[in-house]
C-alpha cells in the first residue's frame, strides 16, 4: 500500500461508501457471531475490516468485486435458512449457490478462460483476451464466494464443526486459485498485458485439476471437523497469508518461462515485452516474499503456542525456510547485485518446484508434525 492509498484528502465519494459499507459489514458480523469469538479472533475481524478497506481503495476493481461475491454468498446462506439438506433440494443451491455448486461453475470458468487466452495470444484477438479476464473474474467471484457459502455450511452441520475453510487442501487449493487469479487480473490490468493470462493460467488450470481429482476421487469436497491442531485462530491468518505467497510465486516462474519464450524469439509479438515480463515477475516476488516472511513469523507464534517451542526443525519447517533463503537471495541478488534476464528467470521457475515440494511434497514424502496435511 502507497502513502496515497491512505490519504483521506485524496478519497472519493465511492471510496468512501465502500469503507462504510465494509465497516457495517463488520457491525453486522460482530452483533451476530461475538458470543463465539475470543479476543483474538475480534481483533482478526478488526484488523480484516480495515485491510480490506485499504484494499479497496488501493485496488479500485475491489469495490466492486467484494460486495458482488458477498452478495452472492449471502443469496446461497438465504437459500440454506439453516437447513444443510437444503443443498441437495433447492434448485439454486444444488446448481449454482452451494459451496460445491460454486467452485464447479470456478473450475469450468477458470478451463474456458485458458483456452480464451490462448486463442486471444496466438491469434492477437483482443476480443478473446477480453474473455478471457471476463471468465477470470468470474471465476474468482465463484471462488470466494464458495469460500464464504463453504464457511456457513461448516456451521450448518456443528458449532463444533464450523471453521474458516482454509483447513485442508482442497479448500486451500480453491484459496490458491483466488489468489493467484487476483494477482493476475491487478497486473494485468496495470501493464495492460492481458496475454499473460496465458500462461498464468495454466498453473491455476493445473490446481483445478487437482481439485476435481481431489473431489471425486477422494471426497475432498465433504466437510470434515478440524483435527486438534488446527483449532487456533492462528490458522485464520497464517494460512492466507502463505497463499499469497505461493500465488506470486507461481505466478512468477509462469511469467518466467514467458519470458525464456521472448528471449529466444518464440511469441514475441503476441507477449509482453521482455522487460514487462521481468517487471512483474519481481514485483510479485515481492509480494509473495513480504507474505511468505509474515507467513512464517505467524507459524512460528502458532507453533510456540501449540507445541512450545518457536522452531523444531520439522521437515515442513525446514522446507519452508528453504523456500524463504531462495526468494530472498532472489531478490538480493536483483536488488543489491543488479541480475536481470534469463538467470532470474529460470531461478523463479526452479523455486516453482522448490515451492511445491515444500507444500505437497513434504507432506507426501516425509513425516513429522505437519503430516496431517498429506494426500
Amino acid at each position: 500500500m502507497t502513502a496515497a492509498t491512505l490519504n483521506l484528502r485524496s478519497r472519493s465519494p465511492f471510496d468512501f461508501a465502500f469503507a462504510v459499507l465494509m465497516v457495517i459489514a463488520c457491525g453486522i458480523a460482530f452483533a451476530r457471531y461475538n458470543p463465539y469469538m475470543d479476543y483474538y479472533e475480534q481483533a482478526i475481524l478488526l484488523g480484516a475490516t480495515l485491510a480490506l478497506i485499504a484494499f479497496g481503495w488501493f485496488w479500485r476493481a475491489m469495490r466492486t468485486f467484494l460486495p458482488v461475491c458477498a452478495l452472492v454468498a449471502l443469496t446461497g446462506i438465504y437459500i440454506y435458512q439453516g437447513d444443510l439438506a437444503r443443498g441437495q433440494t433447492a434448485f439454486w443451491l444444488k446448481y449454482m449457490l452451494a459451496s460445491q455448486s460454486l467452485v464447479m461453475w470456478m473450475c469450468v470458468c477458470f478451463f474456458l478462460a485458458t483456452a480464451m487466452f490462448w486463442l486471444g495470444m496466438l491469434r492477437r484477438s483482443a476480443t478473446a483476451l477480453s474473455i478471457g479476464v471476463g471468465l477470470t473474474w468470474a471465476a474468482a467471484t465463484a471462488a470466494l464466494s464458495s469460500a464464504l457459502v463453504r464457511w456457513y455450511e461448516s456451521y450448518l452441520i456443528g458449532s463444533d464443526v464450523g471453521h474458516i475453510p482454509v483447513s485442508n487442501l482442497y479448500e486451500v487449493f480453491v484459496l490458491f486459485c483466488l489468489i493467484t487469479s487476483l494477482m493476475y487480473l491487478y497486473y494485468a490490468a496495470r501493464f495492460n498485458a492481458r496475454s499473460m493470462g496465458a500462461f498464468v493460467l495454466l498453473v491455476i488450470s493445473a490446481a483445478v485439476g487437482f481439485i476435481l481429482w481431489y473431489t471425486f476421487d477422494r471426497q475432498a469436497h465433504e466437510i470434515q471437523p478440524l483435527i486438534p491442531a488446527l483449532q487456533s485462530w492462528w490458522m485464520k491468518i497464517h494460512v492466507p497469508a502463505n497463499f499469497i505467497g505461493y500465488g506470486a510465486f507461481a505466478l512468477s516462474a509462469m511469467l518466467g518461462v514467458a519470458q525464456l519464450l521472448v528471449s529466444r524469439g518464440i511469441l514475441t509479438t503476441r507477449l509482453p515485452s521482455y522487460d514487462t515480463l521481468g517487471e512483474v515477475m519481481y514485483k510479485a516476488i515481492s509480494v509473495g516474499f513480504l507474505f511468505f516472511t509474515i507467513a512464517t513469523i505467524l507459524g512460528a507464534a502458532w507453533a510456540a503456542d501449540a507445541w512450545g517451542g518457536y522452531w523444531s526443525w520439522d521437515p515442513k519447517e525446514t522446507w519452508a525456510l528453504i523456500v524463504w533463503l531462495n526468494y530472498a537471495a532472489w531478490l538480493h541478488v536483483r536488488l543489491v547485485k543488479g541480475w536481470r534476464g534469463e538467470v532470474l528467470a529460470w531461478w523463479s521457475v526452479v523455486g516453482l518446484l522448490v515451492t511445491t515440494f515444500a507444500f505437497l511434497g513434504v507432506n507426501m514424502f516425509l513425516s513429522g508434525l505437519h503430516s496431517y496435511g498429506g494426500l
